[in-house]
């Protein structure tokens, strides 16, 4: 069951980045924010949760006390996923003065530079173990990243 729901997550997460380069591919030229997008995938994140906890409510069961702990981390987590919403709008959608970057090299990036710090962090600050093929890892994935970027030029795009 935790192979499909990792599955289902990664399959999620990438329609989320590629839903977002192409609505910044949709900005018109004369945009000078695309808040009220960033706005709108937050509004459509609370829409699909409402629904999955009124699906639970209605099955029956389910405990939905939390600890405060929980709701804290969850609020810093919100407020990350949040910032990166808005810089993605501005990688992808022309404005700020920021050339639209290609998704093929951007959202690679920024996942395997999620993967890199997730790694590092979890093992100074939450002591997870990282094995010596881990930080190899990290050094062949790093080394990918800066291969991304030769040869793609930097990643700038046009608009699909």
């Amino acid at each position: 069951m935790a192979v499909a729901v990792l599955c289902l997550v990664t399959v999620l997460y990438a329609g989320y980045n590629l839903f977002i380069k192409v609505s910044g591919g949709h900005v018109p030229v004369t945009a000078t924010t695309t808040l009220l997008a960033t706005i709108c995938v937050q509004v459509a994140a609370l829409c699909a949760s409402a629904i999955f906890a009124a699906v639970l409510l209605a099955q029956g069961g389910h405990s939905f006390r939390l600890s405060s702990s929980t709701y804290l981390f969850a609020l810093a987590a919100g407020l990350c996923i949040g910032g990166a919403e808005i810089g993605y709008f501005y990688l992808f959608g022309n404005v700020g003065g920021i050339k639209p970057m290609a998704a093929n090299v951007a959202i690679p990036a920024i996942v395997i530079g999620t993967i890199v710090i997730t790694m590092i962090v979890a093992h100074f600050l939450l002591r997870e173990v990282l094995s010596l093929w881990q930080v190899a890892g990290i050094v062949l994935v790093v080394g990918g990243v800066v291969l991304l970027f030769v040869g793609g030029r930097g990643g700038s795009a046009g608009h699909v």
